[in-house]
C-alpha cells in the first residue's frame, strides 16, 4: 500500500449514484458538492493497492472507509470448505468497508491497480454527525448499493447457466451506461473465476457455458477490438439467440485474451477481458 501524488488528493473523494427520489434519466451524478469534497479530503488519505492484493479480511478491525478513485475491488467472503464467494464488484466513486460490530463483514481485494480515499472511520462519524446534507448524501449511496445487491440476489436465484450469465452481461452493461460511457463494448476487468464466484458458478462451469453458448450461436469468441451492433427488435422477453452477420471465427483462441460475444433478446454485446497477466 502506497501513497499517490498530491494532485489526485486535491479533488477529494466523488460518490455517484441514481437519485433514489427523483427522474435522473437512468444516469449517476456525483452526490458530494464542492465544499462536501473539501472537507473530506482534510480528513482522508490517499493509498494505492496492487492487482491481486488483499485490502483487508473479514473480522478485521474496522478502522477505515474506502471511496474508490479509480480501479475495481472485489468484496467477498470466505466458505467454511475454502471456496470464496465475491457479494460485490466495487468500481470508482464507490464506497466500500461495510462493518459490523466494529469489524470488517467480508473481505476485500484489489481485481486491479486500485487507488483510494481512505477516510477513518471515528472521524468520518464525527463529521457525520454534524454534517446533516453530507449523512443524506451517503445514504442515496446506500440506496444504490444496496439496489445492486438485490438485483445480484435474483441473478443467484436463476438456476440456467445461460441466464445468469446474460444477467451478470445486463449488471455491467447497466452500470456503464449509468455512468455515461457509452462503448459498443463491455469491459470485463474481473477473469472467469471472478464471474464464476460473483454468478455462483464453478469455473469449469462458467467455461462449459461458454462452448454451449458459442455452439448454438449466442455466443462467439472475437478478436480484442470487436464491437457490437443493436440487432433487430425481437419479440419482448425472448431469450432467442440472434444470428451474426459475418461467420464465426475459429474455435477459441487463448483463454486469458478474448472477446465475448452474447447475443439474446435483442442485443449483442462485445465483452473485452484483461490478460491474466496484467
Amino acid at each position: 500500500m502506497a501513497k499517490t501524488p498530491k494532485s489526485i488528493r486535491s479533488r477529494g473523494p466523488t460518490i455517484s449514484a441514481l437519485d433514489p427520489w427523483a427522474s435522473s434519466a437512468g444516469r449517476m451524478h456525483q452526490l458530494l458538492t464542492d465544499d462536501e469534497r473539501a472537507r473530506l479530503v482534510v480528513m482522508s488519505s490517499i493509498v494505492r493497492f496492487k492487482k491481486g492484493e488483499i485490502i483487508y479480511q473479514e473480522g478485521d478491525p474496522a478502522e477505515a472507509v474506502f471511496n474508490i478513485n479509480t480501479g475495481v475491488v472485489a468484496a467477498y467472503k470466505v466458505a467454511p470448505d475454502g471456496r470464496e464467494h465475491i457479494a460485490a464488484f466495487l468500481f470508482a466513486d464507490d464506497l466500500f468497508g461495510l462493518s459490523a460490530e466494529g469489524k470488517y463483514a467480508n473481505s476485500t481485494e484489489a481485481i486491479t491497480d486500485v487507488t483510494a480515499y481512505r477516510l477513518p472511520v471515528s472521524t468520518l462519524r464525527s463529521r457525520l454527525s454534524k454534517d446533516a446534507e453530507l449523512e443524506f448524501h451517503v445514504i442515496c449511496k446506500l440506496c444504490e448499493e444496496l439496489r445492486q445487491a438485490q438485483r445480484h440476489a435474483f441473478l443467484l436465484s436463476e438456476k440456467r447457466a445461460v441466464t445468469k450469465l446474460a444477467m451478470f452481461l445486463q449488471l455491467i452493461e447497466q452500470l456503464q451506461i449509468a455512468k455515461g460511457q457509452q462503448m459498443a463494448e463491455i469491459y470485463l476487468p474481473m477473469d472467469r473465476s471472478h464471474i464464476g464466484e460473483y454468478v455462483g458458478m464453478t469455473l469449469a462451469a462458467v467455461s462449459r457455458a461458454l462452448i454451449r453458448n458459442r455452439a448454438s450461436s449466442a455466443l462467439t469468441t472475437t478478436g480484442p477490438r470487436s464491437t457490437a451492433r443493436q440487432r433487430s427488435q425481437r419479440k419482448r422477453g425472448s431469450a432467442t439467440a440472434l444470428p451474426l452477420s459475418r461467420p464465426r471465427p475459429r474455435i477459441f483462441p487463448p483463454m486469458d485474451t478474448i472477446s465475448w460475444r452474447f447475443s439474446i433478446a435483442c442485443t449483442t454485446w462485445a465483452i473485452r477481458s484483461v490478460p491474466d497477466g496484467m
